[in-house]
């Protein structure tokens, strides 16, 4: 194996190996760094069984021959592609799984290159410089509920945005034959407009309804919240309706399939809050965390199966770090910049926290006095709610880390103790 040695670039103790992967589809590249700074050069495996053993055992190999005992690993966040190899290692002892932000690498690459060209086998490499210049985060892999509960809310999140998206190209479709329809009916995603679309879906299929009978089926559909005055609304822009009248087969089964779809999707997101419901009770901190009012079920999990072991975050910070919830400012000189999130980490995490923030805020939520204060101070909307899910996420760090469940209240009631 070649060795050459890179100056000045050691930050680990005299037993620790750092190992880099540039995760690939098909193939990833592994590089060796040792502690007096010399290394191995870049070498490719399959990123599949046979090439994760064949790596292992590369890499035990060199730790055994140069007589090191701990190997710290660092791949770059890749999403899927690098999940299978993390498991992998994760089972290994003697291995500290790290990972660093693609957004650093490229940068770094450029700095050093002074050009964006990328190359498998250099990757690796800028990979270790980003680690050693201590950019680097902890790998978490969820287990045993936390991993299902992960890949259930995951699956929700892909299922709801498939909806959305035919919801969009539903409506494309419903401008072109009826344009009239979203200003009268509103939301396109009510029971009572999906209903009319599906059995019809055009002006003249509207007009050639009696009133009457237009308004008692509005109002069935709808279960008493629309009635004949919906019902002349539409009808009156159905019969004046400017849409397509002519050579809609093409169109009219592309709405249906897309209704279809919705349907669909509509089903199976319903299967999986059912399943992550059931799931959720056999967790043990989802009980403090459900005991803030506000934070429903579908957050809880999600916080869980993102977060993974609450226990491996030792303070509030790290785990602000992760989520990509830590503050930062550009200053220069005299000027003293705005202080702006990361949103450097899980981004799941911030949106479900954005949600719970929207819930506690309201009037009568846990948060709805801190919320107000940020807002009586000049603070916008938007900032006044990144604040609070910080907070937020404060506090159900300290839930699960004391095992004990919310007080509303409690901050307040202990400054007056401490006044009195």
């Amino acid at each position: 194996m070649g060795r050459k040695v890179i100056k000045n670039k050691s930050v680990f103790n005299g037993k620790t190996i750092l190992v880099t992967v540039d995760i690939g589809k098909k193939i990833n590249y592994g590089y060796c760094r040792f502690p007096d700074g010399s290394e191995v050069a870049p070498f490719d495996f399959y990123n599949s069984g046979v090439g994760f053993r064949k790596f292992w055992r590369k890499i035990d190999q060199i730790r055994k021959d140069s007589g090191l005992e701990e190997i710290v690993l660092g791949i770059e966040s890749t999403g899927c592609y690098g999940e299978p190899l993390l498991h992998f290692l994760n089972k290994r002892k003697g291995v500290q799984l790290v990972q660093t932000n693609p957004m650093h690498t490229k940068r770094l690459k450029e700095l050093q290159g002074n050009s964006p060209q990328k190359s498998d086998r250099k990757d690796p490499k800028v990979i270790a410089d980003i680690i050693c210049l201590g950019h680097s985060l902890s790998v978490v892999l969820p287990e045993a509920l936390t991993a299902i509960l992960r890949q259930l809310i995951h699956a929700r999140e892909r299922e709801m945005s498939r909806r959305s998206v035919a919801y969009n190209q539903l409506g494309d479709l419903v401008f072109r034959i009826f344009p009239e329809f979203g200003r009268v009916m509103k939301k396109i995603s009510t029971k009572s407009s999906r209903h009319l679309l599906r059995h019809y879906p055009l002006p003249a299929q509207i007009v050639g309804l009696r009133r009457e009978e237009l308004g008692k089926l509005l109002k069935q559909v709808s279960r008493g919240q629309l009635g004949e005055e919906r019902a002349l609304e539409l009808y009156r822009a159905a019969a004046g309706s400017g849409g397509i009248d002519k050579d809609l087969e093409g169109i009219l089964f592309e709405l249906d399939h897309l209704l279809d779809l919705i349907e669909l999707c509509d089903r199976t997101i319903a299967t999986l809050e059912n399943k992550v419901n059931k799931l959720l009770r056999q967790v043990p901190s989802s009980q403090y965390i459900l005991s803030i009012k506000g934070i429903g079920k579908i957050i809880a999990a999600g916080l869980i199966g993102e977060i993974g072991d609450f226990s491996q975050f030792r303070s509030i910070e790290e785990m602000l770090k992760f989520s990509g919830l830590e503050l930062y400012e550009i200053s220069s000189g005299q000027r003293k910049g705005q202080r702006h999130i990361s949103k450097r980490g899980r981004s799941l995490i911030r949106k479900l926290l954005y949600f719970a923030a929207l819930c506690t805020v309201r009037k009568g939520g846990v948060m709805h006095e801190h919320y107000q204060r940020h807002r009586q101070k000049g603070m916008p909307r938007t900032r006044a709610l990144v604040a609070i899910m910080r907070k937020l996420l404060g506090i159900i760090f300290a839930l699960v880390r004391d095992h004990c469940e919310y007080i509303p209240g409690y901050e307040t009631s202990k400054k007056t103790k401490l006044a009195a």
